[in-house]
């Protein structure tokens, strides 16, 4: 599996990142990354252009807002995911 370093800030903001068998096909954040953010994860991918950006949510939010919402949007995401988890087994 591959391994990457991104760094915190980032890393916080991905809710999942797969791959094909050593390099990363695909990164969904919570919210979209912006395109300094975007460009950061490039270079530590060593890549000129990554087109595996996706995101759950399509609303862009400051970082503020994510420091003061990320604990909650986290939580309330992982609750309705197992929520739908339960309906999905009824």
């Amino acid at each position: 599996m591959f391994k990457t370093s991104l760094p915190f800030d980032l890393e916080d903001k991905v809710f999942e990142i797969r791959c094909d068998s050593d390099s990363v096909s695909k990164i969904i954040s919570y919210f979209p990354f912006s395109d300094p953010e975007k460009q950061e994860i490039c270079n530590v991918l060593n890549v000129n252009v990554f087109y595996g950006f996706h995101s759950i949510f399509t609303d862009s939010v400051s970082d503020e807002e994510w420091e003061k919402t990320k604990d909650q949007i986290k939580k309330r995401f992982k609750d309705e995911l197992f929520d739908i988890d339960k309906i999905s087994k009824s």
